[in-house]
């Protein structure tokens, strides 16, 4: 193993703002403490938080990182006391609570799984925060079933391309909302059955249309507002309505007799705050459902964009268009 450096590029956050309050800095390699690995970082998946955090509205949770960056992949350089999973040289892919714009990024050993040969480096750092986002809501949460109709808001986001590959990989039926064809396009060639825009069709009407009149049975919803009761409208009876995210506002007027007439559950979680033991459960799950698939090239993160790590404010403004379709990472 090569001698490890003192001091690492990060990309910090200067002030609550723009893209532009991501400036590179200089800063101490981490030491792993126990239970935990180093990673030199290959790629850093850009995610929908990291903007909320620059923006000054999503904090990390006390003890995180206060660097920005969710998911990472790279070479495990450094072990600390009580690491079993993983050993020096392994090439891991992690979710982390912070910390993944930098050179070097400490994990827990239990949340970093082996990256198959079939995904490249920078593909491996586009999987784990939407890959345990859509095991955890869709499947766990959700408790979506083959033969169900999933609905997923946002169909060509990163999360929404994971979740197109997932669900139709364990046999489920998915429809998807987007705002233009290029995306609708996308979202068909993994495999979604319908691409709704949102823009010029009331996607309720289209899911009673391509459901025969029954609804969805699980529907992911990252926007919120006056989705909530539009989500509702196009569940099927005993639907599950799982929230992750509110784009669209966290307040909304809802008429609550659908959920005792279609006898719905409405759901949701944030990943980052969970516990260390909850996390690594969720990665066991996966290990044993989702990673022969990822194994065998069936499932793999659809890419939209790579940008160097000094470059992330760019990353951010390709985000803030809302015009990728998949995933932006940062390539250390």
């Amino acid at each position: 193993m090569e001698k490890l450096p003192a001091q690492m590029t990060v990309i910090g956050i200067s002030k609550p703002g723009g893209p532009e309050v991501l400036v590179p800095e200089t800063r101490s390699v981490p030491v792993p403490g126990a239970n935990e690995i180093l990673i030199k970082v290959a790629a850093a998946g850009v995610n929908r938080p990291d903007v909320a955090q620059r923006s000054g509205s999503y904090p990390p949770p006390p003890g995180a990182s206060d660097l920005p960056g969710l998911e990472v992949a790279g070479e495990v350089v450094a072990v600390g006391a009580g690491v079993t999973r993983h050993r020096l040289g392994d090439k891991v892919m992690s979710l982390v609570a912070g910390g993944g714009y930098a050179q070097y990024c400490i994990a827990q050993d239990a949340q970093a799984m082996a990256v198959p040969p079939a995904l490249s480096m920078q593909e491996a750092g586009a999987v784990p925060e939407t890959l345990m986002t859509v095991w955890h809501n869709v499947f766990e949460r959700g408790a979506l079933k083959s033969g169900e109709t999933l609905l997923v808001h946002g169909g060509s986001s990163g999360i929404g391309t994971m979740a197109i590959q997932l669900a139709k990989a364990f046999g489920s039926k998915v429809i998807v909302t987007v705002g233009s064809k290029e995306k609708a396009d996308a979202c068909l060639k993994l495999g979604a059955i319908r691409a709704i825009n949102y823009r010029t069709e009331d996607f309720v009407a289209e899911v009673k249309t391509a459901t025969s009149g029954a609804g969805a049975d699980v529907i992911l919803d990252m926007v919120g507002g006056e989705y909530i009761e539009r989500n509702y409208d196009a569940a099927a009876i005993d639907g599950r309505v799982i929230q992750i995210a509110f784009l669209g506002g966290p307040k909304a007027n809802v008429n609550f007799a659908k959920l005792m007439v279609k006898r719905l559950h409405h759901t949701g979680s944030t990943l980052r705050p969970r516990s260390n033991a909850d996390k690594a459960a969720m990665v066991a799950a996966i290990e044993a459902n989702v990673m022969p698939l990822l194994r065998d090239g069936r499932v793999k993160p659809l890419m939209d964009s790579t940008f160097p790590l000094e470059k992330a404010a760019d990353a951010h403004r390709r985000m803030e268009t809302s015009e990728h379709i998949g995933k932006i990472v940062l390539v250390a």
